[in-house]
Formats: C-alpha cells, sequence, structure tokens
C-alpha cells in the first residue's frame, strides 16, 4: 500500500495541471498512471455513474407508489408482478454496485484505485474505462474465476 501512496504522491506535483475539471479529457497511455488528471476522471465517472443508478431507482420507487397491481385480468396482473419482479430484482444487483461504486471512489481517496489488488499491478486503462469498479488486472481476474470454477466443480 505505501508503494501505491508513493507511486501516487510522485505523479501529483507534476499532474495537478491536468485536473481541470475538463469534461473533454480522456486518460491516456503516455502520461503516469493514475496522475490527478486520471484520478479525478475516473472518480466523475464513478460519481455520475452512481447518480444515475440511484436516479433510476428512485423513479423506479416512485412508479411502484403510483401503479398498482389491480388489473381486473389474471393474465394482466401476472404479467405486470413479473413485470415489477424483474424491475426489483435490477434494482437490488444495482444496490449493490453503487456499494462497489463507492468502494472505488474510497480506493481513489486512498490512493489505492487503479492497481490490482492481487499482484499490486496497475489495471489498464481500456480496462478501468469499460469496468471503473475493477479491482483486478484481466490477468489476475481470469486466474481468481478458474480458481472459483474449480473450487465449485469439487
Amino acid at each position: 500500500m505505501a508503494t501505491v501512496m508513493n507511486r501516487t504522491n510522485e505523479n501529483s506535483s507534476r499532474d495537478a495541471a491536468n485536473d481541470s475539471g475538463d469534461e473533454g479529457y480522456r486518460p491516456e497511455a503516455d502520461e503516469p498512471f493514475m496522475s490527478l488528471g486520471q484520478q479525478a476522471y475516473f472518480r466523475r465517472k464513478l460519481q455520475a455513474w452512481k447518480e444515475a443508478i440511484l436516479r433510476e431507482s428512485q423513479e423506479t420507487l416512485s412508479q411502484l407508489q403510483v401503479d398498482s397491481l389491480r388489473e381486473a385480468d389474471l393474465t394482466d396482473r401476472a404479467s405486470s408482478e413479473t413485470d415489477w419482479s424483474i424491475e426489483l430484482r435490477t434494482r437490488d444487483r444495482q444496490r449493490k454496485l453503487v456499494s462497489k461504486i463507492e468502494a472505488a471512489i474510497r480506493r481513489i481517496d486512498e490512493g489505492e484505485y487503479g492497481y490490482c489488488e492481487v499482484t499490486g499491478e496497475p489495471i489498464s486503462l481500456a480496462r478501468l474505462e469499460a469496468r471503473p469498479i475493477a479491482t483486478m488486472t484481466v490477468e489476475a481476474q481470469e486466474r481468481h474465476e478458474r480458481n472459483e470454477k474449480v473450487s465449485r466443480e469439487d
């Protein structure tokens, strides 16, 4: 953890200019890894994602309060209940996702974001761009999933 913090601190002074809050900023491979600009970029991305999920959840709650399952036809009612069941399962998965997003933001605050929790190596920018909550490199994730599969089969 100390090495991760040192790497982040080394980049801090050089990259303060990159933290301009410019919405057009995209992390580049040729800049220092997890510079202040990159940290700010991923923080904004994670917070926007969290806000969108919370907004959708609030809309679902509002819709649940407005709509009632009082369809006269049993088939219509069953269909509505199935739809709401799927919607509520989706919201539950998103609730779990919000906690992963919050953990990623905490890792940014602690200077650990972007580094594999298994190997300590940097996670590729492309992977973080696609899955900002990633905690492992692709290779470490694949090993983890293979080990998980083997243990399930035993």
